[in-house]
């Protein structure tokens, strides 16, 4: 019951509905469109005022400063010290008997040896004489001069023979020869210096001067050995 009286009463005080056409408001289209365009105005000033202070609200974030609390740690817990356990009462062993050990044998006498002899006594070594220098060598013997044929004395002058087939050959001309004269006067060395193109004729002054004899060639009264050159000439009568 209580129910239904409350519907009627909600029913009674519910106002009339419009009819077909009528505005419920009783404004205009003009005033409603003002008023939609205030809200629509009011709408935008209120997200733009929330932007403004999102904005602010970040910048005093940022330039706020900032406080740390430092906290000291809780300190730690103080641990009761348990009472010290009683040792037990541990049984000594019973001491070892003590052995007696046998006396040790006397050491033996030390014996000095005797001091090694004295060595010999190092006899001092003679001086070393004086060593003396090797004589001298002899001064070189000068070579031979070579003396001019004009100088040239003859104890014996060559003789040779002109041969006999050379004269039937037609062959003649000059045998220069080169002879050394040692400081008894004699031929030690000869040699042909010019040939007469006639090995005959070569042959046979070769063999004349070796058997010549000459005045020894001396200086300041010394005999002294010398090379001389003697000409010998090989001519057939006309």
């Amino acid at each position: 019951m209580a129910s239904s009286s409350l519907s009627v009463n909600a029913t009674t005080q519910l106002p009339p509905l419009p009819r077909h056409g009528e505005r419920v408001d009783g404004l205009s289209a003009t005033q409603r469109r003002a008023m939609v365009a205030a809200i629509l105005a009011a709408h935008v000033a209120a997200v733009y005022g929330l932007l403004q202070v999102r904005e602010l609200r970040e910048a005093a974030h940022e330039v706020a400063p900032m406080f740390v609390d430092l906290i000291a740690p809780p300190a730690p817990p103080v641990l009761p010290v348990p009472p010290p356990t009683p040792r037990s009462m541990q049984k000594r062993p019973p001491p070892s008997p003590v052995i007696a050990a046998a006396p040790s044998p006397a050491p033996a006498p030390f014996v000095v040896p005797a001091p090694p002899p004295l060595p010999e006594p190092v006899q001092a070594l003679p001086a070393p004489t004086a060593v003396q220098a090797p004589p001298a060598p002899p001064a070189p013997v000068p070579a031979p001069k070579i003396i001019p044929a004009s100088a040239v004395q003859y104890l014996e002058p060559p003789a040779p023979e002109y041969p006999r087939l050379s004269k039937r050959n037609g062959e003649s001309g000059r045998v220069v020869v080169r002879v050394l004269i040692d400081i008894a006067g004699m031929p030690h060395s000869v040699q042909i210096s010019t040939s007469s193109g006639f090995a005959r004729l070569d042959d046979v002054a070769v063999s004349a001067v070796q058997k010549a004899h000459f005045k020894p060639y001396t200086e300041n009264g010394q005999p002294m050995a010398a090379w001389t050159f003697v000409p010998i000439n090989f001519e057939l009568e006309k």
